[in-house]
C-alpha cells in the first residue's frame, strides 16, 4: 500500500473509533444453491469491503458472482473475481459493475471495471458518499478457496496467432 493510502485509511478508522461508532454490522447475502448443481457444489462469492463516509462505518459485503447485493443506494455486480493460489503472492482482482440509484438523481452506472485487492487506489470508485475495494474470492464452503473463478472458460491466444510468419533465419554463427 502506499503511505498515503495508508494514512487516508488508518484516518478514517480513527476518527470513527473516536466519534464513538460502533462497529458496522456484516452485510451478507443468503446464498441457494442452484438448481443445476448438486447441493454440495461450492458457490464462488467474491467479500468486498464498503465504507460509509457519512457515518465512517466500514462494512462487509459478500456478493455472490452475476448476483445483485445492495449497500445502502448502491447495487453491487461482481461478473469475475480471480484470487492468486496461497503459494504466490496475493493477489485479489474482480470485475464489478456497480449502479448508483439515490433518489434525488436518476438511476446511473458509476463504475464498471476491475478492482485489485493490492491496489484499491489504481482503479476505485470514485462516489462522493461510498468507497467500495475488493478484499478476496472465496466460496461458500468453508475450508475452500478458490484460486480462478469465471462463468466461462477462457482460451489462451498468441498475439501472433494469426500472423504468416514462419521461423527467421538465423546467420550460421549464431550459435556461437
Amino acid at each position: 500500500m502506499k503511505p498515503r493510502l495508508v494514512f487516508a485509511v488508518t484516518a478514517a478508522f480513527a476518527f470513527a473509533a473516536a466519534a464513538g461508532a460502533q462497529p458496522a454490522p456484516t452485510a451478507s447475502v443468503n446464498i441457494a444453491p442452484p438448481e443445476a448443481q448438486p447441493a454440495s457444489a461450492a458457490h464462488p462469492v467474491l467479500e468486498l469491503r464498503a465504507l460509509d463516509k457519512i457515518t465512517g462505518r466500514a462494512s462487509v459485503v459478500l456478493a455472490p458472482l452475476n448476483t445483485p447485493v445492495t449497500f445502502k443506494s448502491l447495487t453491487i455486480v461482481a461478473r469475475r473475481c480471480y484470487s492468486t493460489p496461497q503459494t504466490e503472492t496475493p493477489e485479489t482482482s474482480a470485475f464489478l459493475q456497480i449502479d448508483d440509484h439515490r433518489p434525488d438523481n436518476s438511476e446511473q452506472r458509476i463504475f464498471s471495471g476491475w478492482m485489485y485487492a493490492s491496489s484499491p487506489g489504481l482503479n476505485g470508485l470514485q462516489h462522493p458518499l461510498y468507497d467500495v475495494w475488493a478484499i478476496t474470492c472465496r466460496t461458500n464452503a468453508p475450508g475452500q478457496t478458490p484460486s480462478v473463478v469465471a462463468a466461462t472458460p477462457v482460451k489462451p491466444v498468441s498475439p501472433n496467432a494469426g500472423a504468416n510468419e514462419g521461423m527467421p533465419e538465423l546467420p550460421e554463427d549464431a550459435g556461437q
